[in-house]
Parts: C-alpha cells; structure tokens; sequence
C-alpha cells in the first residue's frame, strides 16, 4: 500500500509504504461498536446520586396513629410516596460504569478505524509539523495549505470535529498554535485510541517513519 507524503505547505515530497496490518483491514462495526461503547461507559463520571428512604431527614415517628383517624396507614414520611421522602430506583453513584476491554481488541478496533480512514481519504501524511513559535496566525495557514490538498478541500471550511494531529513527540509550539481552534485536537501517536479518532473527520500524522514505528509496536499486540 503506498500513500503520499506532504509538507506543511500541502505539496508533495514523497511516497510512503504503509503496512497492510494496520491500514488495509477490513470494516468491522461490531468490534468497534463494542470497544468503543466500552470505552465511554468506563469513562463516565458517575455524580448522579438520589437519596433512598434512609438517606432523607426526619420521619422517625410514625405521623399518626394506625387505625382510627379515617386516614390511610403510614410509619413513615421518609416513603417515596412522601413530598420530601426518599426517592424510589433513581441514580445511585455506587453504580460501576466501568467496562474491561482486552488490549488486543482495542488495538485491532484502532486499527480497523485507521484502514476505514485511510480507504475514505482521510488521512493525510506530513513530512513535518513544526512551529517556531506558539502563533494562531502560522496555524490558520496550515489550514489553507492542506485544504489545498486534492481530497482534503473541506479541512479548511468544517467548522465541528474537524482533525486530530497526531505528533511522534510532544511538541510545545504546536499544540499551543492550534489550541484556540476547538475543532482541533493534538496528540501523540502512541496515544491513539479509537474514540478520539472517531471522534474528528481527518486525521493529519507528521513524521510518518516515527508515527509507524510506534504504531507497528503494537501489532504484535493485536495478532494474540
């Protein structure tokens, strides 16, 4: 599989082989709805939290007696049935959201995610991506370079989940310049996962030799 390779001005410079293992997989929707649904219970806050009959104030004498008043019988004004009492069946925050997903599932669904992007002409391929200096301005003409790129007209014009840059390295000067762009998120390539991929419509890798590299590491993971 060969792709090309861009430089920050959205010109050509290269060809690039990929590894069949990671970009030419077949769609799987069931592993990637699993994993994914997974992932985002496992990352829910759990905050909702109702209070049952014995977490409620008050209510530790019976309102009235028995029988005799022509009223219906009640030992408590803690009962849900009570404006003030306890709640019946609502949320609770001892509820565990978390849900296991094996290593290699997640890395094969990352993969899947990749060859998906990958056949649409999502993905774009730079040789490098560097800033001198943290400046929204450098960023902004970063759009229009590679919105110059046939098949990547509209990474200038979406306006929601519009890329995920995913860097070999933790870069400063990068992440600043395209931190007032909320339609953009960076990264590094060893933390991919497939919720933030799914997550934005193109996804741009700089230094692709490194970004395989550590990508490759983790085929061994997904052949067990």
């Amino acid at each position: 599989m060969e792709t090309s390779v861009y430089n920050q001005e959205g010109k050509a410079v290269g060809k690039l082989n990929l590894p069949e293992e990671i970009f030419g997989l077949s769609w799987n929707a069931d592993l990637v709805h699993q994993v994914v649904e997974s992932m985002m219970s496992a990352a829910r806050s759990n905050i909702a939290h109702a209070k049952d009959r014995s977490e409620v104030s008050g209510g530790g004498k019976k309102p009235w007696k028995q029988k005799g008043t022509g009223r219906a019988r009640h030992g408590s004004t803690r009962s849900p049935i009570w404006i003030g009492g306890g709640k019946a069946h609502g949320p609770r925050k001892e509820k565990n959201y978390d849900r296991k997903v094996n290593k290699k599932m997640k890395t094969k669904a990352l993969f899947t995610i990749l060859s998906k992007k990958f056949k649409d002409g999502e993905i774009i391929f730079l040789e490098s991506l560097s800033m001198k200096a943290p400046k929204t301005k450098d960023a902004k003409a970063f759009f229009a370079n590679v919105s110059a790129t046939k098949g990547f007209e509209g990474f200038k014009t979406k306006k929601v989940n519009k890329a995920f840059i995913a860097l070999s390295e933790k870069d400063v000067n990068v992440e600043k310049s395209f931190r007032n762009f909320n339609n953009i998120e960076v990264g590094e390539v060893r933390n991919l996962n497939p919720l933030n991929v799914l997550r934005y419509k193109y996804l741009v890798v700089a230094k692709p030799d490194l970004a395989l590299s550590a990508l490759s590491s983790k085929v061994e993971v997904a052949k067990k």
